[in-house]
């Protein structure tokens, strides 16, 4: 099958790739022409527009668009939406919203244009495990992506699916996003415990390496713990800013308007946000309020502690902590991409407000 990718950064770049190695043809568009002379390198058919990649796509056409979400992909699905025709399918791999999906699916069908969104799970580590797909949209569209969806699972027959309709896949992506957060702060909040615990000199490294091993806890999560501990168990050149990616957030709100307690899935993304502050007013002003009554000991702030960034990583190998260079870049205004934020921007809880161009969300699609 003859399918085209926009975007071929972390997350599309190493999707073009194990396509490619899995026999299909790409044709690779990306605004950097650096990223499209990579992908023509491993045997893509690169274009230098969208209007020239659609042309080299037989009818009906597939395009895969891996773009940050948000802003980003609306224009480049509505867009994509202007030039193509009836029978196209025009597929969200990244992160978006549901509610957004839903909206453009709506958008699409009005011109006859099929929209299909995959919530994707794989990272840096996809390329060579494969992609968790969960698939939203039209089944007969969804059906003629399968020589696509094969290939880039792990096997034939797992990891990928169609959840339902339009907005299912990325639906069922974000409460796996939320799950995540949930187990990473478990494991986090354990280890913590475990290394404050001095007297006993507790090795973290070796107690994670026995726990990958017949422990009702183990997981690929606690395998990639491992490895990091064999490194600096320390961590002493990380900070403790945990970026938080959106869909997180999203989870905790469908939550509350579903009247569902998700109480776990919600303190974890409570713990992202506090790490994210260099210091917390609320914190700030308990520490004044437990001095004017009881005239306790405060601390003074002398000198902000100085962050640097790490760029982010494109291999398994680059992503290992162990091989995190000892200085970074200073921040700049790529900082937000680069992290994978959500920022500031409220969810939008109307699907049918058109205005709501993704709420938050920056990363690819990347966990």
């Amino acid at each position: 099958m003859k399918i085209g990718m926009i975007g071929l950064g972390k997350m599309g770049g190493n999707m073009v790739a194990r396509l490619l190695q899995g026999g299909q043809d790409v044709v690779a568009y990306d605004l950097s022409e650096d990223n499209i002379t990579l992908a023509e390198g491993r045997g893509a058919e690169g274009a230098r527009t969208i209007e020239e990649l659609i042309s080299k796509l037989p009818a009906p056409r597939a395009v895969w668009v891996m773009v940050p979400s948000g802003t980003a992909t609306e224009s480049t699905v509505m867009n994509l939406a202007d030039k193509m025709q009836p029978g196209d399918i025009i597929i969200d791999g990244g992160n978006s919203n549901y509610k957004d999906s839903q909206r453009r699916a709506k958008t699409l069908a009005e011109r006859g244009i099929n929209f299909v969104d995959v919530g994707t799970s794989g990272g840096v580590w996809g390329l060579k495990e494969g992609y968790a797909m969960m698939v939203g949209g039209d089944k007969a569209a969804v059906e003629s992506l399968t020589p696509i969806l094969e290939v880039l699972a792990p096997a034939k027959n797992q990891g990928w699916g169609r959840m339902g309709p339009a907005g299912s896949g990325h639906y069922v992506k974000m409460v796996h996003n939320g799950i995540e957060y949930g187990m990473m702060q478990a494991y986090a909040e354990g280890f913590e415990l475990m290394h404050a615990k001095t007297d006993m000199n507790l090795d973290m490294a070796q107690i994670a390496e026995l726990w990958r091993y017949g422990s009702v806890i183990r997981s690929w999560l606690l395998d990639l713990t491992a490895d990091a501990l064999s490194g600096d168990p320390e961590f002493s050149d990380l900070s403790d800013y945990v970026a938080d990616s959106g869909e997180g957030r999203w989870t905790v709100v469908d939550a509350l308007n579903e009247g569902i307690p998700a109480p776990v899935i919600t303190l974890s993304v409570q713990m992202r946000l506090r790490s994210q502050q260099k210091s917390s007013y609320a914190g700030k002003m308990l520490s004044a309020m437990r001095r004017a009554f009881g005239g306790h000991a405060v601390k003074k702030v002398e000198t902000e502690a100085e962050e640097t960034i790490v760029p982010e990583a494109h291999t398994p190998e680059a992503a290992r902590p162990q091989n995190i260079p000892a200085s970074g870049t200073k921040m700049d205004g790529d900082t937000a991409r680069q992290l994978g934020e959500s920022g500031k921007v409220p969810v939008n809880p109307n699907p049918e407000d058109t205005g709501n161009k993704g709420a938050g969300n920056q990363s690819e699609g990347q966990a």
